[in-house]
């Protein structure tokens, strides 16, 4: 629920009665949170510049270098108004002279964001910073303001990669975040509640945090910087001036700071900008494996020892994971020469793979090493294009699907990856849809849908099962 002290509150995602707190600023409204301390503050005194004839350590000379890369974002989202219950109907619509259409008004937010690329003006933040916005501006450290183009984004792993267009900008080089350790200093700089460029410092407090419900892709560092609301997607970086990580969470069961803070990784920022400039978004591929973690109780069923490894739980038939030789029960502990810690890791590992990727893994099955080599596949070969069947599916890849299960063989038109604001995006169409009825007629395949919307001269309602859900989308 909306807060109504100048800001808006973030989302709220309950773990243990614990909240995850996204940290961007709504709406832009600045207020100033003033701890009383007695009518005067008392006088400090200045460190000295020098002791014992050596200069004290700062941060200062790298900050000049890095803060200027550092932007603020801030966002206008055009959202409709919801009216009293009663004014859905007519008669008090009449009676009440209430606008016939709903009436929408625009909401304002803010948020940070970093310049990775001078020359073209790419600029990363969090998709949570610009979800839904109709218009986004970036602000830059010398004081210009540029409006920015959305190139794409994933909200899996709330990622979105902006454009902007100027010259003398400075960019902030991403390095390897896998050599991060814990106990590494660390420093987050943003707009905190408005306040541009601030800066404060910490160490990286744990890796690899997985389970929070925040992301469907979840490896984040954890980190006892102070990160607060308007922090999304600004830089967390080493005492080298370089980018270790993008900030995006917070525990904050109190609503404020408590020195738990999250930041995404950013050797998984940079797969997914890497995707985003060369596909405009990011195209998953296929390998069709499940897997769990390696329980005290699995281990000794398997015969292995150690506590590490991500034990396979399903293949998928006819799929990579089969055609590379996997089967249930076997234990995978590498990925492409990198360890496997759990089934979180296999996940991220994987899912963040491009089509065509080699899986190249270490499995250890009834006591013995084996090296097993797949591909990641393309789930969406056999798709084609949505404007082949009907122009009110433009935008959309569309494919037959036939899904086995112990109720027997589901059949259905699968919705494949769907274009924002295309034709087919505005018709309520998302991809991972399954259509099961067009204009009440049953289609089990791609020729019974052209059948039937060819048969009514166009496409008039569509009843869609996403997720656990049956819904019925009617055209516009």
């Amino acid at each position: 629920m909306p807060q109504r002290h100048g800001f808006r509150s973030p989302e709220f995602h309950k773990t243990k009665h614990r909240i995850m707190k996204r940290v961007h600023l709504l709406p832009a409204a600045a207020a100033l949170l003033l701890l009383s301390m007695g009518s005067q503050a008392p006088a400090t005194a200045a460190l000295p510049p020098a002791a014992d004839g050596q200069p004290l350590p700062t941060l200062a000379p790298m900050l000049q270098r890095v803060i200027p890369a550092v932007v603020n974002i801030s966002t206008v989202t055009r959202i409709e108004v919801q009216d009293h219950p009663l004014l859905s109907d007519p008669f008090f619509r009449w009676f009440f002279q209430a606008p016939g259409r709903p009436r929408e008004e625009d909401r304002q937010s803010l948020g940070s964001g970093v310049v990775v690329n001078a020359d073209k003006g790419l600029v990363l933040t969090n998709y949570h910073v610009v979800e839904k916005a109709s218009q986004i501006t970036v602000k830059l450290h010398d004081g210009r303001e540029l409006k920015a183009h959305l190139i794409g984004s994933d909200p899996e792993t709330d990622i979105a990669l902006l454009r902007i267009k100027s010259k003398g900008l400075t960019a902030l080089k991403l390095t390897d975040s896998d050599k991060l350790r814990v106990g590494d200093f660390v420093l987050a700089i943003g707009s905190p509640f408005g306040l541009s460029q601030t800066v404060t410092s910490g160490i990286v407090s744990a890796l690899g945090r997985t389970g929070l419900g925040i992301e469907g892709y979840e490896n984040f560092i954890q980190t006892d910087a102070s990160i607060n609301p308007g922090n999304s997607g600004g830089p967390l970086v080493n005492l080298r001036g370089e980018m270790v990580g993008m900030n995006t969470a917070i525990l904050a069961p109190g609503g404020g700071n408590i020195g738990i803070g999250f930041a995404i990784p950013a050797n998984m920022v940079r797969a997914v900008m890497d995707q985003i400039i060369a596909h405009g978004g990011v195209r998953r591929g296929l390998f069709g494996v499940g897997a769990q973690d390696l329980t005290p109780d699995l281990a000794a069923a398997l015969g292995v020892s150690g506590h590490e490894g991500a034990v396979v739980s399903y293949i998928e038939p006819h799929s990579a994971a089969a055609d590379a030789g996997l089967r249930p029960g076997d234990l995978i502990t590498e990925v492409n020469g990198e360890p496997i810690k759990g089934a979180a890791a296999l996940r991220n590992r994987i899912g963040l793979m491009s089509i065509g990727t080699p899986v190249d893994m270490e499995v250890i099955r009834s006591g013995r090493t084996l090296a097993l080599h797949g591909k990641i596949a393309d789930p969406y070969k056999d798709f084609v294009a949505g404007e082949q069947v009907d122009q009110d599916f433009r935008g959309a890849m569309l494919g037959d699907l036939v899904k086995e299960s112990t109720d027997g063989r589901l059949m259905a038109v699968a919705v494949g990856p769907v274009k924002e604001h295309s034709v087919a995006w505005q018709s309520g169409l998302r991809e991972g849809d399954m259509l099961l009825y067009a204009n009440g007629s049953r289609v089990r395949n791609l020729r019974d849908l052209k059948a039937v919307l060819r048969d009514a001269g166009g496409l008039y309602s569509l009843q869609v099962q996403r997720g656990n859900r049956l819904i019925l989308l009617s055209r516009r």
